[in-house]
């Protein structure tokens, strides 16, 4: 005699198939990102990415960790990169950089390298296993040199035995060889400006958008000619907690008229619009460009260079609408947010001031510390 349909539903066996293929359903959709297989959760975001070597096991993994590419025996095949998971929720940006073991990256475009750069780096007291560096180096006999010098430096820096070493360094070359100003006169004439600027634009953002990693807080810009800055400098500047930040950038020289050691205003990129600077604008070419610090296009912008009181507070902070890049410190969101270097006229601004009128653009302000100092080298 045929089962009733009625007693096969309540056979046991179904009921436990059931069960089986839910409690499988309920593992696939609900289970965390950690538990399977060849996917890694970092859930700690920045507190735990130097701790995961894995993460940098292929030449496509993260940036932030270093990449050595092995040697395949012949006819072996290099293994497919690891799923890694981020939780860029995790990734705090904070006044409290060190308490919160946030990651910085420190971007320097190198065309010459100077041993007192490569000097006050390694003596920065940010705790260097949080701290990744990235250069860019141009083409050419004075790139090759800069990067032999440079390499000398990291080989001694980054020696097993010191402690002290930073977390990873990438090194770029550029493909194309930038035009070679010998003189400092020559790098600063107003004729050289546009092509010169949007070069480093160009190799900024090339720098930025290979480097910065899924784990990284802060990107500090760091001028290759910046001989001298606090030892603090770091978590000094974060501790403002500001999307963009820039020190005053001065310069020492000796002061025939005092007959003494002195300093000086160097860049001149950190200011405050004026009504001139935008009725010059209003007039331009859309291919044009303001540029400032010249006597051929006044602008009577309020510039921090001349808001410098060296025995004022060092905390003192002002609004900016234009930055300078010889050090300047980045969110690492407000780049994620899209913020770059235009190296084309951006509402007439390139280059560095073009960017803080982009994060402008994007809801990031920038701000400055008049009466905090970093010192270029002297030619």
């Amino acid at each position: 005699m045929a089962v009733s349909r009625s007693l096969r539903r309540t056979n046991p066996i179904t009921y436990i198939l059931a069960a089986g293929l839910c409690i499988f359903f309920l593992y696939f959709f609900f289970a965390d990102g950690a538990s399977i297989p060849r996917i890694k959760t970092l859930d700690a975001g920045a507190k735990q990415i130097l701790s995961s070597k894995d993460a940098a096991s292929n030449a496509l993994s993260p940036p932030s960790l270093p990449y050595i590419k092995p040697k395949l025996a012949e006819g072996e095949v290099m293994a497919p990169p690891p799923v890694v998971h981020y939780h860029m929720n995790n990734v705090t940006v904070t006044g409290d950089p060190i308490g919160n073991r946030e990651s910085v990256l420190i971007l320097t475009p190198l065309a010459r390298f100077y041993d007192e750069y490569w000097d006050n780096l390694v003596k920065l007291s940010y705790p260097h296993d949080l701290i990744s560096l990235g250069f860019i180096i141009p083409k050419g006999r004075e790139g090759n040199l800069a990067t032999q010098q440079l390499q000398e430096r990291i080989q001694k820096t980054q020696a097993p035995t010191n402690k002290n070493r930073f977390a990873s360094i990438t090194i770029l070359r550029q493909d194309d060889e930038i035009p070679v100003l010998t003189s400092e006169h020559e790098r600063h004439a107003l004729s050289a400006q546009k092509e010169r600027r949007a070069a480093m634009s160009k190799a900024r953002n090339a720098l930025l958008f290979t480097t910065l990693g899924p784990t990284t807080s802060w990107v500090l810009w760091l001028d290759s000619d910046i001989v001298e800055t606090p030892a603090s400098l770091v978590q000094d500047l974060a501790s403002h907690d500001k999307g963009i930040i820039v020190p005053n950038c001065f310069q020492r020289y000796y002061n025939k008229d005092k007959e003494s050691m002195d300093v000086r205003p160097y860049d001149f990129n950190s200011w405050q619009d004026s009504p001139t600077a935008k009725g010059l604008a209003e007039k331009m070419g859309p291919e044009e460009i303001l540029l400032e610090g010249y006597a051929e296009m006044a602008t009577y912008r309020n510039l921090m260079a001349y808001m410098a009181d060296l025995n004022g507070d060092p905390r003192r902070e002002v609004d900016l609408d234009g930055v300078g890049g010889t050090a300047l410190l980045v969110k690492a969101d407000v780049h994620r947010d899209g913020a770059m270097f235009p190296p084309f006229p951006f509402y007439h601004l390139i280059e560095t001031e073009g960017f803080a009128r982009m994060a402008t653009r994007l809801g990031w302000q920038a701000y400055g510390l008049p009466n905090y100092f970093v010192y270029h080298y002297n030619e």
